[in-house]
């Protein structure tokens, strides 16, 4: 099974401009806890709910004032719409990520898929060894 046919196509970009706060209320308003970051379907990085927290908060830094692109994780791990489930689940094990972009062939951002949607996806033996690599520290 394809990763196009089991990814979350909602993906949406928010600006590197953005402030903290509106990235904040935007996660609260969608029931989310990560972000993609970029322009024009182009990928520039990643910004999760813990960011915010260890980077924002614990420094004591102005959500106001400080933008998405002052704090975003910018190694950006991703698979592409026409990758294997299983591979894509064996990646995000290894490299211990809960969620993924997924690009086209020309690298445009066409999705996410997450740990969650794998799961539902593969054998009982496959999803709980990709969440035991991703949750093993």
């Amino acid at each position: 099974m394809n990763i196009k046919d089991i990814m979350n196509p909602q993906a949406r970009l928010v600006s590197p401009e953005t402030s903290i706060h509106q990235a904040a209320e935007s996660m609260r308003e969608q029931g989310i806890g990560f972000l993609l970051v970029g322009e024009n379907d182009r990928l520039k990085g990643t910004l999760t709910d813990r960011d915010i927290v260890i980077r924002v908060v614990a420094e004591g830094r102005d959500i106001r004032n400080t933008r998405v692109s002052d704090i975003l994780t910018d190694k950006v791990l991703y698979c592409r719409e026409d990758q294997d489930a299983s591979e894509v689940a064996r990646n995000m094990s290894e490299q211990q990520v809960r969620r993924m972009p997924v690009v086209s062939d020309n690298k445009r951002l066409v999705g996410v898929i997450s740990i969650g949607d794998l799961a539902q996806h593969l054998s009982a033996e496959t999803a709980g060894r990709v969440l035991q690599g991703v949750t093993a520290r």
